[in-house]
């Protein structure tokens, strides 16, 4: 296991402990009327779809929130979990919770009819909520083309021109796995080795950071998520990251053959959910239109439901054409995909 991700799952785990150990010890929360939710989604984005459900059932929702570790931690309690759901941001992450045994298959003829095949577990472990994709954000004043390729990344024109963060995060380690699965293992080294040829600096910040870092002439492209898109564009706390966003334009890679990469957000069902009656309840909750149509305004994501059109912001960036790869190609090869970003030293930067 590489070193930052050894260290950042200790740090995951230290942050857990406390809020978890109280939730577990917590009598009320195996109670009638709870469901109890561990978390990679930060609270503040899920919690008017929360909300909403209490408001809609009387169900009090207990959220344990972390960045990482969750998974472990679920493994570390067995059968003693306190957790009802688990909520992730990443499809890989679902689908390595169903191989360690840490979910169950839901039988709801209400989610599989709400939600697409493409954004579920064909046995029902896991469901997608949202969808967002992995696209380039490109300077309007200093990129005058309005398309492009993952693949065209590396083309030694923009050597020096472009920013990104970690390539470890799992945003990246998931877009490499799904070019491993297109192109294969060795096409998949070369391509990051010319990246990391082209990129300014060494991979640091977030998504939100790269586009800072092309307002203030420091990269002309650089790999973000939709969503961050309309968080800087809607941030009315920090104006300067609306200076940000007016600097940039979204380009969909590949929507002129494969399609954009895509992963999710989404829940599936904890192997020892002692509320599991309520779990479902919430979960098709989530799956539903009224749902579907709140998590649209408040995260800006692509609805999974295709009965639930985007917010507006969202369709102001044009048509989306996502790439149809089975999600759990990320799952499959994003340990692969890590391990040749420490092979290619990508984050040591251009110079390396």
């Amino acid at each position: 296991m590489p070193a930052v991700t050894r260290s950042r799952r200790a740090r995951g785990l230290a942050h857990l402990a406390l809020p978890l150990l109280a939730l577990a010890a917590a009598s009320p929360a195996r109670a009638q009327g709870e469901v109890n939710i561990y978390s990679y989604r930060e609270p503040q984005l899920i919690a008017p779809l929360l909300e909403a459900f209490t408001a809609k059932t009387g169900i009090k929702a207990n959220v344990v929130y972390a960045s990482a570790g969750l998974n472990e931690r679920l493994a570390a309690e067995g059968a003693n979990s306190p957790a009802d759901l688990l909520f992730t941001v990443d499809a890989g992450r679902l689908s390595e919770a169903k191989d360690a045994g840490l979910t169950q298959a839901v039988q709801s003829a209400m989610l599989d009819q709400a939600i697409p095949p493409q954004f579920r577990d064909p046995a029902g472990h896991w469901y997608g909520l949202t969808v967002r994709a992995r696209v380039v954000y490109a300077s309007r004043e200093r990129v005058k083309q309005d398309a492009i390729t993952y693949e065209e990344l590396a083309d030694p024109k923009w050597k020096g021109k472009l920013c990104i963060r970690s390539g470890q995060h799992v945003y990246n380690t998931s877009l490499f796995a799904t070019m491993i699965a297109h192109k294969g293992e060795a096409a998949t080294e070369a391509w990051l080795r010319g990246v990391k040829a082209n990129l300014a600096h060494k991979p640091a910040g977030g998504d939100r950071e790269q586009a800072r870092d092309i307002k203030s002439g420091k990269c002309d492209l650089a790999l973000g998520n939709t969503y961050y898109m309309a968080l800087m564009l809607k941030n009315e706390k920090n104006p300067e990251q609306k200076e940000w966003a007016a600097a940039i334009k979204i380009l969909f890679p590949n929507a002129g053959d494969r399609g954009s990469h895509v992963n999710i957000s989404g829940m599936a069902l904890a192997k020892h959910a002692p509320n599991r009656a309520n779990a479902l309840k919430l979960m098709e909750f989530l799956a539903s239109e009224e749902a579907q149509r709140i998590y649209a305004l408040a995260n800006n994501e692509y609805p999974v439901s295709p009965k639930v059109p985007p917010s507006e912001v969202v369709q102001s960036w044009g048509p989306l054409k996502a790439d149809t790869l089975p999600l759990d190609n990320i799952a499959r090869y994003r340990r692969k995909a890590s391990e040749l970003v420490d092979k290619v030293n990508f984050d040591a930067g251009p110079s390396s």
